[in-house]
């Protein structure tokens, strides 16, 4: 009986052979793949980042603390 399962490097090989000429053959499509990837990679960095950034000033940011002063003018103009 032969041994049909593939290990990590045999994968990785038969997607490099598959992808490879498909990515790299024309160069018009491997500056689109760049560019597309880089875009990618800014758009999910971005939101990562500004995720992380929003958790760790929660309560610290105008987001967060511009309904109190709101209030406070309201307050103040309903007084006078």
């Amino acid at each position: 009986m032969a041994n049909t399962s593939l290990n990590s490097s045999q994968i990785a090989q038969a997607i490099y052979q598959q992808v490879t000429p498909t990515l790299f053959q024309r160069n018009a499509v491997y500056l689109t793949s760049i560019f597309a990837g880089a875009f990618a990679f800014e758009v999910a960095f971005d939101t990562a980042s500004n995720k992380i950034w929003d958790t760790m000033n929660r309560g610290r940011q105008w987001k967060d603390i511009r309904h109190q002063y709101i209030q406070k003018a309201e307050e103040d103009e309903d007084e006078e």
